[in-house]
């Protein structure tokens, strides 16, 4: 046996031609007559009705991925250092009045304490987050953490 003598098992199908000739008979594929079968053919969806019945909780826009929870403004111990006196109290809003963070949208931020740098006042931090570091660090200084 060589390798010119071998012929296939099963041959191509050529598929028959329908119609006015050419692979796609008749409706060329459309199916239908009518606005269907029509260039340019725009039909309402049907998802549209659906999607109006429904509640008006549908998705959240351009930054869908985007958390609904509000980010959180960091802040260092060594800026809480320079801005505060030993015995002072920490939270948003004497914060906003040392001009170490700003007004968020008129607001009062989320604020997070991380423990980059050293502190060495004794300072009272309340109505913020404070990483795990930055708590021993407050207290190891004789500072005092307020969980709200």
């Amino acid at each position: 046996m060589q390798s010119h003598t071998l012929s296939r098992v099963t041959p191509n199908k050529k598929s028959k031609q329908v119609g006015r000739g050419g692979r796609r008979g008749k409706t060329s594929g459309r199916g239908t007559k009518g606005q269907n079968a029509r260039a340019g053919r725009k039909k309402r969806p049907e998802l549209r009705d659906f999607i109006k019945r429904i509640p008006k909780l549908r998705g959240r826009g351009i930054s869908s991925f985007k958390s609904i929870q509000a980010e959180y403004v960091t802040i260092n111990l060594n800026s809480i250092d320079k801005a505060f006196k030993s015995g002072d109290i920490v939270n948003p809003g004497t914060l906003v009045a040392k001009d170490v963070v700003s007004l968020y949208k008129g607001l009062k931020p989320i604020i997070k304490i991380l423990s980059t740098g050293e502190i060495t006042k004794k300072v009272t931090v309340s109505d913020c987050a404070v990483s795990a570091e930055a708590k021993i660090k407050i207290e190891k200084a004789g500072g005092v953490v307020k969980v709200a």
